[in-house]
């Protein structure tokens, strides 16, 4: 019997790993297991909607050179809008530069009663686009890149209509104009000199 082997034993753990160390280590797996998607996520702070995806060209010395142009709007439905148009060699690429893009350019709309103050008309190019308030209960009357952008700002009733050019980037350009020309009723009087 002197020949045979000794019975394996547990491994003994080394005294420089303490029970804190493997505490901490097992709370950063939990950590890093919830960051994941495991966890509950938080709201966004905005909603985001791919308005145009295009394949443009450029000729370029060896040929042809082929990316991907995006137009993206966002916005928070309290009255915050914005619009972005980026290009990538990807679609995916496209699309976060152009939410980023728009997230530089956001814009504040006045909304009285879920619709806007008064009537504006704004054009851009050949582009001309009106919008109108609306009584509740009318809901978003408008087509194309408009209804998106609107539904987005978190305003519930409106009439619009495009005049001119039916293109898209023409439009969504002068659609933020008429935007940017909206003016609440205290604003006004206040620009006036006067005390609302």
């Amino acid at each position: 019997m002197g020949g045979s082997k000794p019975w394996p034993t547990a491994p003994v753990k080394p005294d420089y790993i303490s029970r804190t160390t493997m505490a901490e280590r097992s709370a950063f797996r939990g950590r890093r297991r919830s960051r994941r998607g495991v966890g509950p996520r938080e709201p966004k702070e905005f909603e985001q909607k791919t308005i145009d995806l295009a394949r443009v060209t450029r000729v370029v010395a060896g040929g042809k050179r082929m990316r991907f142009r995006a137009t993206v709007a966002l916005g928070d439905l309290k009255g915050r809008v914005g619009v972005g148009i980026a290009k990538g060699a990807d679609v995916s690429i496209a699309i976060q530069k152009a939410s980023r893009a728009a997230r530089k350019n956001l814009l504040r709309i006045p909304v009285v009663g879920d619709t806007i103050p008064h009537q504006v008309v704004a054009q851009f190019g050949a582009a001309k686009v009106l919008l109108k308030p609306a009584s509740p209960g009318t809901g978003v009357i408008a087509g194309g890149p408009i209804r998106v952008v609107m539904e987005l700002a978190g305003i519930k009733n409106v009439v619009s209509k495009i005049l001119g050019s039916p293109n898209t980037i023409n439009n969504l350009y002068a659609l933020l104009r008429a935007l940017s020309r909206l003016r609440t009723k205290e604003e006004l009087l206040r620009q006036r000199g006067r005390r609302p």
